[in-house]
């Protein structure tokens, strides 16, 4: 599974933009075949700043999202809300478990 995490800080004046356009994101991406996870969410300490988490089935499947043209167009328009260059961790990892302090 590949897991891919972005720490972004939005412009202010582009907050209600953000909005919008992530949860459009969101939605298409979630459609996308090999998609296993898509979240977005804001900081409660640091205002405008937001953490997208994202995970697909394979290194095919991410190399796939990455030739759609939703992904194309939210490259274009992310350049435009976004106040700094985001943090980016992205990597391969085995997948979910189940926590074990709880099971």
């Amino acid at each position: 599974m590949i897991l891919i995490v972005l720490k972004v800080q939005i412009r202010a004046d582009r907050r209600d933009d953000w909005l919008v356009g992530i949860q459009r994101y969101t939605d298409a991406v979630r459609q996308e075949q090999g998609s296993v996870s898509f979240e977005c969410f804001e900081s409660i300490e640091t205002p405008h700043e937001f953490v997208v988490v994202e995970a697909f089935e394979s290194r095919e499947a991410g190399d796939a999202h990455v030739q759609t043209d939703h992904f194309k167009d939210f490259m274009v328009w992310f350049a435009e809300v976004v106040a700094a260059a985001p943090r980016i961790i992205n990597v391969e990892v085995p997948g979910w478990s189940e926590m074990a302090e709880l099971g």
